[in-house]
Order: C-alpha cells, then sequence, then structure tokens
C-alpha cells in the first residue's frame, strides 16, 4: 500500500491520508533522520565542518519529516476522529522523544560549535548566522551540557509533558463537544438573532433532533449569552462552559483537567530546574524578548494601574445600566455579555448583529486581499487544491505573476474542529535539494457558517479575527529568509510573534479600509455612514474591562510558572483569585473553572507567554502609528513594513527590526490611545 505521508508532495493530498499511513509512515522519517544525521557526524569527522556538509543535510531530511507531520495534526485540529487522535498522540511520542534526542547530542553540539569557531562561519549570510546562534542557545535549554543521567531524566520529562499536553487539548474538545441543550419551546429563543436561530435549528437537524440545539462552541456559546433574553438559559450555557473538563458542572469530573494542571506545572518545574533555571517563567523567557519576569510584571502592572480607573467606571455604568433597564440587583458573569451589548446599542446605535448583513465572508475576503495588495504590493487569486472539508478554499500569494506563497483558509465552525483561530505552517520557504521551496500556511478560524441560503455573516469581531489570524499568515508567507530555523514565524521571539497579527487589525477601524471589507450580503449596498460612525465611536466601548481581562489572564499565567513552589504548591485557583484580587474589577462566580480549559498556556506554546499579546498590541500600536503619521495606505510605509519586519522573520532581533521600522524604541502611548485610555 503506499503511503501518501512518504510521496513528500508539494502540497499534501488531504484526501489520500487516513490514521492508519500516520505512524508508519513517521516511523519510517524517523529512521531515515537518525540514519542521516549518523552520516553527517561522520562526514563532518573526515574533513572541515562547512553549512553544506552540516547544516545543510540536516535541514532537508527534517523539512521532509515536518512536511509529513504538518498535514496530521492539522487534521487532527480540524478533522478529529478517534483513529486520527490515536495515531497522532502515539506518533507524538516519538517525535518528541527525537527532538530530544537530536536537542541533547553532545556531538551534533560540538560540531556546531566548531562551524561556529572557524573561518567559514564569518562569510556565512546573516540568516545563517542566527540559525546557528538559536541552535546552540536551544541545545543548551534541551539539557546537552546536563551528565547521562540528568539527560534521560530531561528527555522524560519532556516525553511525560508532550503527553499531558495533548491530553488537555483533547479533554477540552471532548468537553466542548460532550454538551448540548435542546430547546423545543421558542419564547426561550426570544432576543436570539436569526443567524443564531438558524445555526441551532441546523444543529438539531444534524442531531435528528425537534426544535433548536445550542452547544459550547463558540458561534453558538456567544449568541446564547450575549442576545438571549432568557436569563436562566444564559446561565445554563455559562455555567456549561465555565466549567469544562473540570470536575464541575453538567459533565462533573468527565473530563477533568485538573489533575493534568498540578501535573504540568509540576513537571515543568522539575525540567527548569534540571536546565538550571528557577522556575519555569525564567526558562520560557530565555528565548524571548522580555529580559526577566520583573520586567514583565512591571508592564502589566503598569498597564492595569493606567486601565483601572476607567475600567471601573466601565463595570459601574454596565452596573446601573442592568438594574435600570430590567431591575437587575446584581449583575452576574452570564448577564455581563448581554448588558454590555444593549448598553452598546442604547449608547452608540449598533450591535454586532445589526452589522452582520454588512460583512458577508466573501466580500469581507476579498476585500481584506484587496487592502493587503494595497499595502505589500502583491496579489491574491484562488487556485485549486486538494482540500480537508468542502467549506476550504487555497490561494496564492503572487507578485509580479510569479507565484511567491499559498494558504489554506478553513472559516467556519463544525463537529470534530478544534475551537478558537490560528495559523499554522503547512510549508516553510527554503532553499532545498530541487530549488527555492515555497511557504504555505493554514488560516483557520469558527466563524458562524452559512444558513441555508444565506451566506456566511461575520459580526465586526469575526472580521477582526480574521485580519488577526491573516497578519500571522502574512509573517510566514512574505518572509524572503531561505533558512528554515529563522524563516517566516520560525525563530521569531515569541513575545514579538503577535506583532504583525495585532498590526493587521488596525485596518478593520479605518474608513476606507471598511469600505473595501464592507457591502448588504443582498443589495451590496455600503455599510451606511450612520452605522460607520456608530461602529467607530463603540469601538472603545469597555475596552478598560478587555484591557484588565487579558492583563488579568498574563499575569496569572505568569506567577503560576514563576512561583511555583514544589514544597508546597499552591493551587491554581488560589494564584488566579490573588492575581484577580490585585489586578481585576470583575470576579466570576466561584464555580468557574476558566483554567482548566485555559489551552494556550496548558496546551499551546503561550506557558509562561501569554503576556505576548499585550507586548506584542505596544509594537503593533506603535507600528500602525506611523501609517496613521503618514497615510494608511502609503506604499513606502507598506514597504518598510514588509522589508523591515515581515521579511526578516527570525534573522535578527526583534527590537533591532522594530526599530530598524520605527525608528526609535516603542512607546506604550499608541496603545492607551487605540483604546481610549488617557496616557
Amino acid at each position: 500500500m503506499s503511503n501518501p505521508l512518504l510521496e513528500n508532495p508539494v502540497l499534501p493530498v488531504f484526501s489520500d491520508i487516513e490514521a492508519a499511513h500516520v505512524e508508519p509512515a513517521i516511523d519510517e522519517l524517523l529512521q531515515r533522520c537518525r540514519s542521516n544525521l549518523r552520516q553527517v557526524l561522520d562526514g563532518v569527522k573526515q574533513g572541515p565542518v562547512s553549512w553544506e556538509t552540516l547544516v545543510a543535510p540536516l535541514e532537508e531530511q527534517d523539512d521532509i519529516l515536518n512536511k509529513a507531520w504538518s498535514p496530521v495534526s492539522h487534521l487532527n485540529s480540524v478533522k478529529n476522529s478517534e483513529s486520527l487522535r490515536a495515531a497522532y498522540t502515539s506518533t507524538l511520542s516519538r517525535l518528541t522523544a527525537y527532538g530530544t534526542e537530536v536537542g541533547q547530542n553532545s556531538e551534533l553540539c560540538e560540531a556546531y560549535k566548531a562551524l561556529v569557531a572557524s573561518p567559514a562561519y564569518e562569510q556565512l549570510s546573516q540568516p545563517r548566522k542566527a540559525m546557528l546562534q538559536h541552535a546552540l542557545r536551544d541545545f543548551h535549554l534541551a539539557g546537552v551540557d546536563l551528565p547521562a543521567d540528568k539527560k534521560k531524566q530531561a528527555a522524560d520529562l519532556q516525553q511525560r509533558l508532550s503527553e499531558l499536553n495533548t491530553r488537555f487539548a483533547n479533554n477540552v474538545l471532548d468537553a466542548t463537544q460532550g454538551w448540548f441543550r435542546q430547546i423545543t419551546d421558542e419564547t426561550q429563543l426570544q432576543g436570539l438573532p436569526d443567524t443564531a436561530r438558524g445555526l441551532a435549528r441546523q444543529a438539531a437537524e444534524q442531531r435528528e433532533l425537534d426544535g433548536w440545539v445550542f452547544t459550547l462552541d463558540i458561534p453558538s456559546y456567544l449568541a446564547v449569552v450575549t442576545h438571549a433574553d432568557d436569563r436562566s438559559l444564559r446561565e445554563e450555557l455559562y455555567t456549561a462552559y465555565a466549567t469544562r473538563a473540570s470536575e464541575l458542572g453538567p459533565n462533573a469530573g468527565q473530563w477533568d483537567n485538573g489533575p493534568l494542571m498540578a501535573e504540568i506545572l509540576q513537571l515543568r518545574h522539575q525540567l527548569a530546574n534540571l536546565l538550571g533555571f528557577d522556575d519555569y517563567a525564567a526558562l520560557s523567557l530565555a528565548t524571548k524578548m522580555a529580559e526577566n519576569r520583573a520586567q514583565v510584571e512591571e508592564f502589566l502592572l503598569d498597564l492595569a494601574q493606567k486601565s483601572r480607573a476607567m475600567a471601573e467606571q466601565d463595570l459601574q455604568e454596565l452596573r446601573d445600566f442592568a438594574s435600570q433597564r430590567d431591575g437587575v440587583d446584581e449583575l452576574q458573569a452570564w448577564d455581563q455579555a448581554y448588558y454590555s451589548e444593549k448598553l452598546k446599542l442604547q449608547k452608540f446605535s449598533i450591535s454586532q448583529e445589526q452589522l452582520r448583513p454588512y460583512f458577508p465572508a466573501p466580500k469581507v475576503v476579498a476585500g481584506m486581499f484587496a487592502i493587503v495588495e494595497r499595502l505589500f504590493d502583491v496579489q491574491l487569486r484562488e487556485a485549486s487544491a486538494d482540500v480537508w472539508h468542502p467549506d476550504v478554499k487555497y490561494y496564492e500569494l503572487q507578485q509580479g505573476g510569479e507565484v511567491i506563497a499559498g494558504f489554506y483558509l478553513d472559516l467556519y465552525a463544525r463537529a470534530n474542529k478544534r475551537g478558537g483561530a490560528w495559523m499554522d505552517v503547512c510549508r516553510t520557504r527554503r532553499v532545498a535539494a530541487d530549488g527555492l521551496q515555497l511557504p504555505i500556511a493554514y488560516l483557520t478560524c469558527n466563524f458562524t457558517p452559512a444558513v441555508g441560503a444565506t451566506p456566511a455573516l461575520l459580526t465586526h469581531d469575526e472580521v477582526t479575527t480574521l485580519f488577526h489570524e491573516f497578519g500571522h499568515g502574512l509573517h510566514h508567507m512574505l518572509t524572503s529568509i531561505d533558512v528554515a530555523a529563522v524563516s517566516g514565524i520560525s525563530g521569531v521571539a515569541w513575545d514579538a510573534v503577535e506583532l504583525p497579527s495585532q498590526f493587521l487589525e488596525n485596518w478593520c477601524w479605518q474608513e476606507e479600509a471598511i469600505a473595501l471589507i464592507s457591502g448588504h450580503y443582498q443589495s451590496g449596498e455600503p455599510l451606511p455612514q450612520e452605522l460607520l460612525d456608530n461602529l467607530l465611536a463603540a469601538k472603545n466601548c469597555q475596552s478598560a474591562l478587555q484591557m484588565l481581562r487579558q492583563i488579568e489572564f498574563a499575569v496569572f499565567d505568569l506567577r503560576l510558572h514563576g512561583t511555583y513552589n514544589p514544597q508546597q504548591p499552591q493551587p491554581v485557583l488560589e494564584v488566579l483569585q490573588q492575581v484577580r484580587d490585585a489586578v481585576a474589577v470583575i470576579h466570576p462566580p466561584a464555580f468557574n473553572r476558566f483554567p482548566n480549559s485555559f489551552t494556550h498556556i496548558f496546551a499551546g506554546g503561550y506557558a509562561a507567554g501569554y503576556y505576548s499579546y499585550k507586548w506584542a498590541e505596544v509594537l503593533s500600536a506603535d507600528a500602525f502609528s506611523r501609517f496613521e503619521e503618514e497615510g494608511i495606505f502609503n506604499s513606502q510605509v507598506g514597504a518598510d513594513f514588509r522589508q523591515q519586519i515581515l521579511e526578516r522573520g527570525g534573522s535578527a532581533e526583534a527590537m533591532e527590526l522594530f526599530k530598524a521600522f520605527r525608528g526609535r524604541e516603542p512607546s506604550v502611548d499608541a496603545l492607551l490611545r487605540h483604546s481610549g485610555i488617557a496616557a
């Protein structure tokens, strides 16, 4: 039986990939990688070490492995099944073991050191030098300097952590999919917009049930807590959502992540200590822009202090509004989104649902492409490719008629697809044995799909999410770097990686850009001036509350990993409560188990790094302020941003690249101004 994962195609052939292909293919490729590594190390002993004899053949073989694993990992997120999950989990443990094995290979590390110390090093390009410097740092962080017994201990810890991270994510997915609420009494649907009702009817039909079905998938959940007049229904969905993967709630204990969090924190601390760090936060920050935890905390708490007075005003206004409108004595967690939307409607005559008809997904996508084409002198064209679902489209990025990159766009929520929105790497730009390999990205969202004959209609929040992910995609696709380890988003400091994504969001708030991304789905008429004015006026409605919420998550993550005491571990919820006491103005109910589904830090790459969103938002707001000064479609400023930020990948320090673009160090003023918070 041929195995599509071994054929090394230009693009994955998703329709041919089966769960049974995964383990045999990855096992064979790992065997080839080990054999190749041995050959390279033996060859280096025979003569002078060079890029061509050491790095190039290893990069080539690793790339073949990555190109086989990429579609498997992606399908596990967007088309999850029992058989694929089993194959993915089993194979991931082998990949983790291989990664640790290479990272701890003393002979390989010495070969890299020899190359850096050789005369040949000085002749290398800056990206190649950067790659070698990162490699030496990463050898150290993998434990290459440790004695044999400690190396094994570090490898075992990495292996176990990989397993726990996967289990954590699986539990969140299963807990999200494992609950739904059927409604047969239409009076309970009062307040819900037609799109939400249509989606719920569709969900009921798929389950062969009467009435309407609401789930914990984001489009369904948010519709209820934001619009349902039935307070008990809002409370029911909020409770189910806020207790996912915990010991509480409607599926109490079934997919409980509590014990996993405790073990993950314990093992991360052990690993950090083993590698010579005081705590896991220090280990995490070793590869980031920020210098230490104290610097990050000071940054976050300063932002919190600047936002607090306005946040308290925002909250009091919301409480007063709910009390006056409906006699609500105490504003509950399941009331906040509902009354925020009603308040916005009263103050600014605007709601997300009013905007939906003007943001049909095809128009938004076409408009976003037009904006990117004007900014960065590229063209975007739909192309044919094998995809994993009929809703998925494939596009090429062209310059002067020549294809320079490609991406898959998967916009809509569905069963067996992980929640949230993300960009991931399908192919990395590099010089391969047979020529230049172009960068390819996956861009994934979870928007409300089309219902019947009505196209998918996006809220403005969803439009912003799409621009965010496309910003990540551009960072990956517009790279000019040919060295895989520092090409695109690879090798970029984690707290700078959100710069391009948050940067692109700014065009969602510019009148000239909104004209390109909006048009009524039936008539095509542009967004009326009054609605546009109201949308822009409402931009910072309760922004200080949002600012504090993000800061709360970031400080919690930092303290969870930076103050861990192995002798007496502080309960996760206790750490969170202390952080809330310090920075929050809103305190959720005691049953809320937010950490149990905080996949960013327990199953993603954001452990002791969630602060990156705010850190990079300072950079992105300040970078955009140059466009505000010189013109939001200024072609020279667009070219500068492309050349000095997007093209350079991880080949230079993020601060160096920012200063090259902005002409100075970043300032927090633009972020505060964009958020409507006085400096």
